[in-house]
């Protein structure tokens, strides 16, 4: 009889262990790599916003942004070098809801009230944003995010730097 017994509970350990081991999907298999384009700043802004993202792991990622105004006219920044660690929220690997931090080296024009005079500033920012990942099975992938950031130096005329997008890409 605890010959029984102890093949019963065996037999349900091993079966609550294979029930416990996720669905590999073809996205997540060996991928650990993503290239994005911001397509809302470049269609709303005029900035080309390209990132790279590497994944740790299940959970984590780290990142660099790279964006640059091609109409200064209608803005005043100029440029933006953006990097970004990121935790992600959710069952699947490395995508669904995700909380950043950031920090953002900026130049941008300060344009005066009076006057033509245009100086360029420099600005370092920390900040925070919150978004989504949507990854398709064959790697493409859609996000979105938001977030704000607090300029460090303070003879800016700039305190807050947003991170805002839509992006498009491609997990390799």
């Amino acid at each position: 009889m605890k010959k029984v017994i102890l093949l019963v509970f065996l037999g349900v350990s091993f079966i609550s262990l294979a029930q416990e081991k996720e669905k590999v999907y073809p996205q997540d298999e060996g991928k650990k790599h993503e290239l994005k384009i911001n397509a809302l700043t470049l269609i709303a802004g005029k900035w080309i916003d390209v990132s790279y993202e590497g994944l740790i792991d299940e959970e984590s990622s780290y990142g660099l942004a790279a964006t640059l105004n091609t109409d200064t006219d209608e803005s005043s920044l100029k440029y933006a070098i953006t990097p970004y660690y990121r935790r992600y929220f959710s069952g699947k690997y490395a995508r669904g809801f995700f909380v950043e931090g950031f920090g953002a080296l900026f130049s941008a024009t300060d344009r005066y009230i009076f006057g033509n005079n245009e100086d360029f500033e420099t600005g370092f920012a920390l900040g925070v944003s919150v978004g989504g990942k949507f990854v398709s099975k064959k790697g493409f992938s859609t996000e979105l995010l938001l977030g704000v950031g607090r300029n460090l130096i303070k003879d800016s005329s700039y305190e807050g730097f947003p991170r805002i997008g839509i992006s498009l890409g491609y997990r390799f």
